[in-house]
């Protein structure tokens, strides 16, 4: 449901320098170019360097939120992270964060396990949080998936790139109005998007790891496919309904960017044209819960949205997870 009176003061997003193309996948595994473009449109993706690791990237995306919202570390009430590939299996990649910024004592927790919806369930959290408590809330969506996935397998590998993204969420006057969010799960769909070695269910053994069973994505393409479009319109139709918005009022959406078709079809579905549809897939891939938040900060970046907007966020990740936020820009974030 809406919850007035609470916004975005600002956002941030970081990719890392290594670009890495389609025909440099073809050196590792038996695909091509027009193989990957055809079914995904993606065309590049950024890959972390060595060295580089998910802190090191929610950290830069966090900075560059904090200052476009004219804060400084100390004014953050709590610290929301968004991750399915954390810095160590424990303690949380929050705890790390929190220290690498200097934001005080505070709650700090990792959002993990949703997948690419992760952002936009914290952004939820965070409304809810700052409503509650008064202070300003900052959340990371950050995934560095190159270095935990499967190289040799050419069905998922080549889908996903690292990146960052950020947001710093407040109760009161914002330049950026939270209209609406909302959320669900579909837990009986859980085998269609998972990784299971590693927790209780399957631990982590010598075996599997020789097996390279530890890097497997249980990912099944065509139901994934249907529960995005799906779930994606379905959380946008309810967002709208909260905040009592008509589509044909919607200047923009911004997506999670997965997959070229899933988009077009979301489009489809919503009775939208796909020009109001921000995308970007093709630069950067799917990049997890980083994805809407990267994505979002390119969109005002490059002037796609102006003061009076209504922006329509939606996503779709592991769980079976989904989520959609309404957004107003009122001003620039910052100003």
């Amino acid at each position: 449901m809406a919850a007035p009176g609470t916004g975005i003061l600002g956002f941030g997003a970081y990719t890392p320098e290594r670009v890495f193309t389609n025909d440099d996948w073809s050196r590792y595994v038996d695909t091509s170019d027009e193989w990957i473009t055809t079914r995904t449109g993606i065309k590049r993706r950024r890959f972390a360097a060595d060295g580089e690791n998910t802190v090191d990237m929610a950290e830069q995306a966090a900075r560059i939120a904090l200052a476009s919202a004219g804060l400084a570390a100390d004014d953050v009430a709590e610290l929301i992270v968004a991750t399915d590939t954390p810095e160590v299996y424990a303690p949380d990649s929050a705890s790390f964060l929190q220290h690498r910024l200097g934001v005080g004592e505070v709650p700090a927790y990792d959002l993990a396990g949703s997948g690419c919806a992760g952002f936009l369930l914290g952004l939820d959290l965070a409304r809810a949080r700052a409503l509650a408590h008064g202070g300003k809330v900052l959340v990371v969506g950050v995934e560095l998936i190159s270095r935990l996935m499967d190289w040799e397998d050419r069905n998922t590998c080549v889908l996903f790139g690292d990146a960052a993204g950020a947001a710093v969420v407040a109760a009161g006057a914002a330049p950026i109005q939270i209209l609406a969010a909302t959320a669900g799960t579909d837990g009986s769909k859980a085998d269609i998007l998972m990784r299971e070695v590693g927790g209780t269910r399957s631990p982590f053994t010598l075996e599997r790891a020789e097996a390279r069973e530890h890097l497997d994505i249980a990912f099944h393409g065509r139901e994934v496919f249907r529960e995005a479009v799906s779930r994606m319109t379905q959380a946008s139709h309810e967002v709208l309904r909260a905040a009592g918005v008509d589509p044909s009022e919607i200047d923009l959406v911004v997506p999670h960017q997965a997959n070229l078709r899933i988009l077009n079809a979301v489009a489809n579905a919503l009775k939208l044209p796909e020009e109001k549809f921000f995308v970007e897939v093709e630069e950067y891939g799917n990049t997890g819960s980083a994805s809407v938040p990267l994505a979002l900060y390119h969109a005002h970046q490059q002037g796609r949205i102006r003061s009076g907007d209504t922006v329509l966020l939606t996503a779709f990740g592991a769980g079976f997870h989904w989520a959609a936020v309404l957004l107003r820009f009122d001003a620039p974030p910052g100003a």
